[in-house]
């Protein structure tokens, strides 16, 4: 059974300085259970990314809370690691193995030979064990994605964060990692917030998709998609054609279209 409320925003809004201020997020309320996969989509600037970033602690919002197992989010934390879209995520100085090393000694999670053999776990688990000796110049994208987040699990995150991890790869890579990631999910069941601009990832991976509006951001709609196992179902295609079409349509719309559906 998944714990309710695990990760709640309540009436959030977020805002970047000016002048003049812009408010990037309004009063955008959600919440997230623990062990599930929970994806947010929307259009360029809708401010997905804002809200990932003020989960993560590393933007403040200007009204509303955010809340982890009941206590206030304030700041970034090893509990709340992120993998972003770009590659370079690594120090170049240290090897595959030396980056994971690095990241839980810097964050007290393990120290000395536990250090060392929590990160070779974690890299074999997402099949690049025979990377740990290479830098990240010696690596692919996928191969430097895959260290990325073998790193994030290796804290043993109460919360994984990802901004678009697999945007920049090409397509059969991309369809590769999702399932890798799938996987991973299955063997950890870890808690997932995922942003993505793709349909077909978010209703692939998600639990329940959340589809952002734009100027400022706010919920358009949450919908659960966890019946949806395989893209090449009916289902899969009901619910990507629902998607798309939420995300081309203006906010009032969407209201317009719910009530003439009884929604």
């Amino acid at each position: 059974m998944l714990e309710k409320r695990f990760l709640a925003l309540e009436q959030v809004s977020i805002a970047y300085p000016g002048p003049p201020p812009f408010l990037a997020v309004k009063d955008i309320s959600f919440t997230v259970e623990k062990g599930e996969r929970f994806v947010i989509i929307g259009p360029s600037g809708c401010g997905k990314t804002t809200v990932l970033k003020a989960i993560g602690g590393f933007l403040h919002p200007i009204g509303g809370s955010i809340t982890l197992e009941g206590r206030p989010i304030r700041d970034p934390g090893p509990e709340r690691p992120m993998v972003f879209q770009d590659f370079e995520q690594h120090f170049p100085w240290f090897t595959v193995l030396g980056n994971l090393i690095y990241a839980l000694k810097v964050t007290g999670r393990a120290r000395g030979k536990e250090a060392v053999e929590r990160a070779r776990h974690f890299l074999a688990l997402v099949g690049i064990g025979d990377a740990a000796d290479k830098y990240p110049h010696q690596l692919s994208g996928g191969m430097k994605q895959r260290v990325a987040i073998a790193r994030a699990l290796a804290l043993e995150p109460k919360l994984l964060l990802m901004d678009e991890p697999f945007g920049a790869l090409d397509a059969i890579l991309r369809t590769r990692l999702q399932r890798e990631l799938m996987n991973l999910w299955h063997h950890l069941h870890f808690t997932l917030v995922l942003i993505t601009h793709s349909i077909q990832e978010a209703v692939y991976l998600g639990h329940r998709v959340l589809v952002m509006s734009a100027n400022p951001g706010a919920v358009k709609e949450l919908i659960d998609v966890s019946h949806i196992e395989e893209m090449d179902t009916r289902d899969f295609a009901e619910v990507t054609a629902h998607l798309r079409h939420l995300l081309v349509q203006p906010r009032e719309l969407v209201k317009e279209d719910k009530h003439k559906h009884g929604l």
